[in-house]
């Protein structure tokens, strides 16, 4: 089966077979733009194979471009630390597993995947496999039929490894049952806070602990290292001040586009209709218009008349009945002859003959509801659109030239701010935390400015889009390597450290007491309960992640039951549990979906333990510097 796919196929699948092997051909790096020349710069070596620059660029714009289109992050989300860990950890992941795979010999053979492609929906016409579509589909992306196979076969051995391990997560159905009701049980309780800052005023530090804990910490306690720097900013709206547009221009803005300024005027007309057909001759359309006129004359001279003239002459027989009545209706319900008519009309005018495709009609408007959008309101802000749209075609004709000049006049910024009508800016001392928020949010600009062209060699760093239609090149002027915060600096941020650390002790202390006399039946001053509230693991009624993970690990065996949780930020929390009411269920699919749920969770966790345990007899080593030069971010 195999062969006659080979003999034929040329390409890659499409789109909706993107869906299901996308991210593994990222992830095993086997698209041809990884062998382009500089890109094989290690990210990570797993046991002596490594992950290149290239191979986790593609990764990573693959993640982002998924997220996207799933509409489940913004732009600044997509470029945050944790989604390069997430994808990173993705593709260790699968190295360790595509290791594992070949030492345990696990095996697909060709039958076994011609089977599998075969049987795929992608390729199938009328419930068979077509070889045509897989030909078609193959071509359209650009993938031979050696990579696709290589690609779905390392998938299916993938998914044949992991599949072993996921089926040890059973479940029973009285395990399962255990748990749902556990999951859904009542338990009616107070809480109790005894706040780490109440006992602050308590404490006491001696100025010797402050200085011992900066000694022993004092590696940790560092200014982290920070550039002054100079940069061009190449921005279009500082173009809007050269841009032109004439009052012909938004007029004829506002005339093509009248469907986008309709603002939220609605109109109830009536009409009467006179049709003359679909092929109606030219004598037909004489007589039409005729018996029109007719009409119309007689409403000019009685208005009060339309009505009943529309009952018993218009040929539209869904309102002719109710005088003519067509109800309310906005821009774009109508064809346009008639729409253009009765939104030019005022209330209760009857308008002249208007023709459309259905015959002649006699329009009269009997309400205006909302309000129009007219052209003189509308002039300033199409004008201020347009403007900003032609700094923005601006904006791309230069930025090419701007990014080229502070390229290869590498020396200063000077040229360009010269040619491109910019100012020279400096900062402050910047870190990298610091100057990614100085920059929007951008993170690319400053780990170009901490690179070793830019830091060291004193160079330009390339022009970097820090935000839409914003471009941007900085150099650095001064470096400040990272150092040892000064005593002086620090000494007070310690003292109010351990002074935390000592209330936390303080309030922890007295919490414990509490709770072992409250277990003892004594009455404990100082304790002071929330109203009773009832909880579910679903419905936490306020109570925070600590209280609530509390409240359901208490030993309800005897009631009122007491526990305690230190929290070294808060203080410590006492719970009593009052009253538990066992959940009885009354619909078995969802017990089912349930434990559905259970094996599903129990699955992930299974393999979550294989993978990790994969990585901890490994060797894996991560490139640190290779990630933070910025040069994965600009594949």
């Amino acid at each position: 089966m195999l062969d006659k796919i080979r003999s034929v196929a040329q390409g890659w699948v499409g789109k909706a077979l993107l869906a299901l092997i996308t991210i593994p051909f990222a992830l095993f790096g086997i698209d041809s733009y990884l062998n382009n020349v500089g890109n094989h710069v290690a990210v990570a070596e797993i046991n002596g194979h490594s992950i290149s620059v290239q191979e986790y660029s593609n990764a990573l714009k693959n993640m982002r471009d998924r997220l996207l289109s799933e509409g489940k992050a913004d732009q600044s989300q997509l470029d945050s630390p944790e989604v390069k860990s997430i994808v990173l950890n993705q593709l260790i992941s699968r190295q360790l597993l595509n290791n594992e795979i070949q030492r345990a010999k696990y095996a697909i053979s060709d039958v076994q995947l011609s089977t599998y492609i075969t049987g795929m929906p992608e390729f199938q016409k009328d419930g068979k496999f077509s070889q045509e579509i897989y030909d078609k589909t193959l071509q359209q992306n650009h993938l031979s039929p050696s990579k696709f196979e290589a690609g779905m076969r390392n998938d299916l051995l993938s998914q044949q490894a992991q599949d072993g391990i996921t089926k040890l997560g059973f479940v029973s159905n009285a395990q399962a049952g255990n748990a749902f009701k556990i999951n859904n049980q009542q338990r009616l309780v107070t809480i109790s806070e005894m706040k780490t800052n109440d006992f602050v005023s308590q404490v006491k530090i001696d100025p010797a602990q402050v200085k011992a804990y900066y000694e022993l910490n004092k590696n940790k306690l560092v200014v982290p290292e920070q550039v002054k720097i100079e940069f061009l900013l190449l921005s279009a709206t500082d173009m809007i001040k050269n841009v032109q547009v004439t009052d012909t221009e938004v007029q004829k803005y506002f005339e093509e586009n009248a469907s986008k300024f309709q603002g939220n005027e609605q109109r109830r007309a009536s009409h009467i209709l006179i049709g003359f057909g679909v092929s109606a001759t030219a004598e037909q359309k004489l007589q039409a218009k005729a018996k029109a006129e007719e009409l119309l004359a007689g409403i000019k001279k009685n208005k009060k008349s339309f009505e009943e003239l529309a009952i018993k002459n218009s040929q539209d027989p869904g309102s002719a009945v109710k005088g003519g009545d067509l109800g309310v209706f906005g821009r774009g319900a109508m064809v346009k002859p008639f729409e253009d008519a009765a939104f030019s009309m005022k209330l209760n005018e009857v308008s002249n003959l208007v023709e459309s495709e259905f015959g002649y009609h006699i329009i009269k408007v009997t309400e205006i509801i909302g309000a129009s959008a007219d052209f003189n309101t509308l002039k300033p802000q199409i004008k201020g659109d347009l403007m900003f749209k032609k700094a923005q075609e601006e904006f791309a004709k230069q930025a090419e030239g701007f990014s080229n000049i502070v390229y290869e006049q590498s020396g200063s910024l000077e040229p360009a701010a010269k040619a491109y009508g910019g100012q020279v800016q400096k900062s402050d001392w910047l870190s990298r935390e610091s100057g990614a928020k100085f920059f929007k949010g951008n993170d690319k600009i400053m780990n170009l400015a901490f690179s070793n062209e830019v830091l060291k060699d004193h160079r330009n760093s390339e022009a970097v889009e820090i935000s839409p239609n914003n471009l941007a090149s900085v150099r650095v002027v001064s470096y400040k390597p990272a150092a040892p915060r000064s005593f002086e600096e620090v000494k007070a941020g310690i003292e109010s450290l351990l002074k935390l650390e000592a209330a936390a002790k303080l309030a922890s202390t007295k919490g414990a007491a509490a709770l072992k006399d409250l277990r003892e039946g004594k009455d404990v001053a100082g304790v002071e309960w929330i109203p009773e509230v009832t909880v579910t693991r679903k419905n936490a009624q306020g109570l925070t992640e600590v209280a609530m993970n509390q409240v359901f690990k208490t030993n309800v065996s005897k009631l009122p039951a007491y526990s305690g949780v230190a929290d070294s930020k808060q203080g410590y929390l006492l719970v009593k549990v009052i009253k538990v009411e066992a959940y009885v269920p009354t619909d078995d699919e969802a017990e089912k979906s349930a434990k559905s749920e259970l094996n599903a969770a129990l699955m992930s966790e299974y393999l979550s333990a294989y993978k990790q345990s994969l990585r901890e007899k490994a060797k894996v080593t991560v490139n640190e510097k290779v990630l933070l030069s910025g040069a994965v971010n600009n594949q």
